[in-house]
C-alpha cells in the first residue's frame, strides 16, 4: 500500500508539502545523486528516470526512515534495487533468421574500439622510447606543457627538449605497431 503524496483539505486548499525537509534534500544532493545513476546506466536520460524513481521511493518512505544523516545510502540502495528490477525485466526478443543482420563494417574515429586499440598501441610504442624521450614526449603531448616548461621540469636546456622529442617521434613514426593502425 502506498501513502498518498498529494492531498487536499476539506476546504478545497492545497496543504503544504509535509516533507520541506525532502525538497532541501533533493536540491542539495540531487547532483551526486544523478552522477551515482549515471554510472550504473549507459544512458543520461535513463540516468535521470532511474534518480526519478529512487528519488519517488524515498519520498514515500520519508516517515519511516529514522536516521536522515543515512539518506545517501537509502537513496543509494534504492538507485540500485531499482536499476536491478529494471534489468532483470527486461525483454528479450530473439528471431530466427537466415543471415545475421551484421551492419557493415565502417572503420570510424568516433567506434570506441578503435579509439581504444590506438590508445594501446601508442602506450605501448611510448613505453619502446629509452626513459628520457618518454619522459619528454609524456610532457610535452600528454600533459601539454610547452618546451620551456618541460625543460624547467626535467633541468635540461630547450634545445635538449626540442631534439629528444624530435628523435622520439621519428622512432614512433617507424614503429611497426603503429604503422597498422594508420
Amino acid at each position: 500500500m502506498t501513502t498518498p503524496v498529494c492531498t487536499r483539505a476539506s476546504n478545497g486548499m492545497t496543504r503544504p508539502s509535509p516533507y520541506p525537509s525532502f525538497a532541501s534534500y533533493v536540491r542539495a544532493r540531487q547532483p551526486v545523486l544523478l552522477r551515482t545513476a549515471r554510472s550504473l546506466t549507459a544512458n543520461p536520460s535513463d540516468a535521470e528516470d532511474l534518480l526519478q524513481t529512487a528519488l519517488t521511493k524515498t519520498y514515500v518512505a520519508w516517515e519511516r526512515i529514522e536516521d536522515h544523516r543515512a539518506l545517501d545510502g537509502y537513496v543509494r540502495r534504492a538507485l540500485l534495487n531499482t536499476r536491478t528490477s529494471q534489468w532483470r525485466k527486461r525483454k528479450v526478443d530473439e528471431f530466427v533468421c537466415d543471415e545475421l543482420p551484421e551492419p557493415d563494417p565502417v572503420a570510424s574515429a568516433d567506434d570506441p574500439a578503435e579509439r581504444q586499440a590506438l590508445h594501446d598501441a601508442m602506450w605501448r610504442a611510448i613505453m619502446k622510447l629509452p626513459a628520457r624521450q618518454r619522459a619528454m614526449v609524456v610532457l610535452r603531448y600528454y600533459e601539454d606543457l610547452s618546451e620551456v616548461q618541460t625543460a624547467e621540469v626535467l633541468g635540461v636546456s630547450v634545445g635538449t627538449v626540442k631534439s629528444a622529442v624530435s628523435r622520439a617521434l621519428g622512432k614512433l613514426r617507424e614503429d611497426p605497431e603503429l604503422m597498422l593502425v594508420r
